[in-house]
């Protein structure tokens, strides 16, 4: 229900506060990136894979490159967010806590060292970048270091906050994991840097988990 009507509200909120298309998208990546905070409250750890896993086909299907066009125009609110960015950017979205869910679903803090710096960090980014960026550099696309400092910051902030929520449900303290973050924070901002459009919703949980692993973070 949660990302449902996330969904409908992002397909909607243009019209209501005449804002852009761009942002009803960030706004839709932002708030499904909270769906770590709901995964102490399954009885099973299998659960949220349950719930993910379905998104992977919906995604897909309402995508430009799904086999049946059909559904993309049954699902036209959900494809136009999706033909908004990278066509394939919510897809990749969602194999990402999908597989996170399936391998650390009894762990939720580890699936949202991955999630949180996508969600917050990535679209801190963008805008930023896209308002304030002056400083310009290429690497894989076009980044501005404004928008990369976003990154960190709010890649950063979102997992501190995320892993003093965490701590309440498991057996770890918040100082114990400030150097997981802030490695976590670093590597998703570099490796945010040399992905293309799109695929950072692949690479940048999958290096930011590993990392977060790397360091002490399970």
């Amino acid at each position: 229900m949660y990302v449902l009507g996330v969904i409908l509200a992002s397909s909607r909120i243009e019209g209501f506060l005449n804002v852009s298309r761009r942002t009803s998208r960030k706004f839709l990546h932002v708030m499904i990136g909270n769906l770590p905070f709901v995964i102490p409250f399954f009885t099973l750890a299998f659960f949220p894979v349950l719930v993910a896993a379905p998104f992977v086909v919906v995604t897909l299907l309402a995508s430009s490159v799904g086999p049946f066009k059909v559904f993309g125009r049954r699902l036209k609110d959900l494809a136009d967010i999706t033909e908004e960015g990278h066509r394939m950017g919510l897809v990749f979205y969602s194999v990402s806590y999908t597989a996170l869910a399936f391998l650390f679903g009894s762990k939720p803090y580890v699936v949202a060292a991955g999630i949180l710096p996508m969600a917050y960090g990535d679209a801190a980014a963008s805008i930023v970048g896209e308002k304030f960026g002056r400083l310009r550099y290429r690497l894989a696309a076009r980044k501005s270091l404004e928008g990369s400092a976003a990154m960190f910051m709010f890649s950063f902030v979102s997992l501190a906050l995320g892993m003093l929520f965490f701590s309440a449900f498991y057996h770890f303290t918040w100082a114990s994991k400030v150097g997981s973050m802030l490695a976590a924070s670093a590597v998703a901002t570099a490796v945010e840097a040399f992905s293309p459009m799109g695929f950072d919703n692949l690479t940048v949980p999958a290096f930011s988990v590993l990392t977060f692993l790397l360091y002490r973070g399970f």
